[in-house]
């Protein structure tokens, strides 16, 4: 893929960049599940300041991990679609919601992170790097 494009629910943000993700993940964190509604969220990283926005500017909750450190949660201040997270524990990347990606079907993820808090029914495929919290630094 050499361009990601996407967009909120209700189309008042959009998003592009032409570079190729760095990697993609599920993060199991319980503020990610209650961030997204779900069991965890799926997220793609690409490089820090590489993502063009053009609509309406990104509300944005400052929220801190589990790791401890701080997470900037951007959403869709309309719909309220999550869009990109900022996290401090990886200052190079920013982390992209995939469902919010116009064609996310290209991207399995590369690691499960917070295992430990993934909830008991999601199974995770038996080749998947997992990891019990953060990647160690």
């Amino acid at each position: 893929m050499s361009k990601i494009s996407g967009g909120c629910l209700c189309g008042a943000v959009r998003y592009s960049a032409d570079v190729e993700p760095v990697m993609s993940g599920v993060c199991h964190c319980r503020n990610c599940q209650r961030q997204s509604g779900s069991a965890f969220s799926i997220l793609v990283g690409i490089p820090k300041g590489a993502l063009r926005f053009e609509g309406d500017e990104l509300t944005v909750y400052l929220d801190q991990g589990e790791s401890g450190q701080p997470v900037l949660r951007k959403f869709c201040g309309r719909c309220g679609s999550p869009i990109l997270s900022d996290v401090a524990s990886s200052p190079d990347l920013d982390w992209i919601k995939a469902g919010t990606l116009d064609d996310p079907s290209g991207f399995k993820p590369d690691v499960h992170l917070w295992c430990d808090s993934r909830q008991p029914w999601v199974e995770v495929p038996a080749d998947a790097v997992q990891l019990p919290r953060n990647p160690p630094a």
